[in-house]
């Protein structure tokens, strides 16, 4: 009598599919939420389908988005650069200055983007070579920064600026696409490439993961930080261009408050605020959702104080969710 013959057949794993993960990811929830406030926005608001209103929409993030991108990095890193917004307002105020003195259009783009690279390097080198805490030295030069430009400007403002200049920040490429959100898909784009398809952005997550590990496996671990801070100085010099160019003037509280939002548009874009994970695409999802928000909040007359108090919240409940999601997991096994 012969043994009957066992046949092996493999089940295919769907679970660990890639489209199932990619539909059980954080960004897949963020498309539902960006379609789920698109929609609710839409009979919210008669006006909020016009064209050239959801072009305007756009400038509630374009400019935010373009120094988060480099933000999500440096947090994936470990770090942290609270002092964004100030760099935005010392590169404006060296702007309005130089324009004063009858500076060119392409000199004051390039004073713009130079003064928040040199506020990124002394960023860079507190923290790289002098081994202080970003968060500590990054609060320092935040009032540091936006000091500096009191000082120059008191209550006064520069005013007066070429017509030009005003295209970076008011200026239409085609239709209702603005030059700004151009940049930003640009930005998007690279910063994609940099972080998720090159070896500098393998760095960058090792070095969030563990930073001992990476410096002994040969990564240069402070050179890849001093990169990555001035990268956010780099970036902050472009929003504080486009910026300044949008409100055609210069003021010492402009971009007042920008460093909650970039940090807030990071972690709910999926970043890890302790390092080790996060995405670009998160990022922009997640300006999708705060730009969509605090514009719908625009139609429906929302106080301004409001929205601040409403991305004060975001923050902290993106940041409680996942840590309270963790616990009652480990409750129930």
């Amino acid at each position: 009598m012969t043994s009957p013959t066992v046949v092996q057949r493999q089940i295919p794993d769907r679970l660990n599919s890639p489209l199932s993960r990619a539909l059980r990811s954080w960004e897949a929830l963020l498309v539902l939420v960006v379609i789920a406030i698109f929609i609710i926005n839409s009979f919210a608001s008669p006006y909020f389908l016009d064209p050239w209103n959801l072009s305007d929409a756009t400038y509630n993030f374009t400019e935010v988005g373009m120094i988060a991108f480099p933000m999500a990095m440096l947090i994936i890193a470990g770090e942290i650069d609270l002092s964004v917004a100030s760099i935005i307002a010392l590169s404006s105020t060296a702007m309005g200055y130089a324009m004063a003195q009858g500076a060119p259009v392409p000199v004051l783009v390039l004073i713009g983007i130079a003064v928040g690279l040199a506020c990124g390097a002394f960023n860079a080198m507190l923290v790289t070579r002098m081994g202080l805490p970003s968060i500590v030295v990054t609060i320092g030069t935040m009032s540091l920064f936006r000091g500096i430009s009191y000082i120059i400007l008191g209550d006064q403002a520069y005013t007066g600026y070429p017509a030009s200049f005003a295209y970076f920040g008011q200026g239409y490429i085609w239709w209702v696409f603005t030059f700004e959100l151009l940049l930003f898909v640009l930005l998007a784009g690279a910063f994609h490439v940099l972080l998720h398809r090159t070896s500098f952005g393998r760095m960058v997550y090792a070095i969030g993961n563990n930073p001992t590990a990476a410096l002994f496996s040969g990564i240069r671990v402070a050179r890849v930080k001093a990169i990555l801070f001035l990268l956010t100085g780099v970036m902050s010099g472009v929003a504080a261009v486009c910026l300044t160019s949008r409100l055609g003037s210069t003021r010492p509280s402009i971009a007042l408050g920008w460093e909650l939002q970039a940090v807030t548009m990071v972690v709910l874009g999926g970043t890890n605020i302790l390092g080790g994970s996060g995405t670009i695409p998160g990022v922009v999802l997640a300006a999708l959702v705060m730009g969509l928000v605090t514009f719908g909040f625009g139609l429906l007359n929302v106080p301004g104080i409001v929205m601040s108090i409403f991305i004060g919240l975001l923050l902290i409940g993106v940041i409680a969710l996942p840590r309270l999601w963790s616990r009652l997991q480990a409750r129930r096994s």
